[in-house]
């Protein structure tokens, strides 16, 4: 599984990497943000190109797990 780990960046830096990582459309994705904005536009970019997205909160980041929809 492919991880993308977009700590100390702010928008839209996280969400131009995670829409690089799906380019190839994987089954499933890891995206690591660290702030409550990232989570918000990673989720919302992931939900509108097919993914659904599950969130867990973890020290200061949230590692969001991207998995695509058939």
């Amino acid at each position: 599984m492919n991880i993308v780990d977009t700590s100390g960046l702010s928008c839209p830096e996280p969400v131009i990497m995670t829409k690089k990582a799906t380019k190839d459309k994987p089954q499933q994705l890891k995206v690591i943000v660290d702030n409550v904005a990232s989570r918000e536009n990673v989720t919302r970019f992931a939900q509108a190109t097919g993914y659904s997205v599950s969130a867990e909160d973890g020290e200061g980041k949230w590692t969001l797990t991207l998995e695509r929809r058939s």
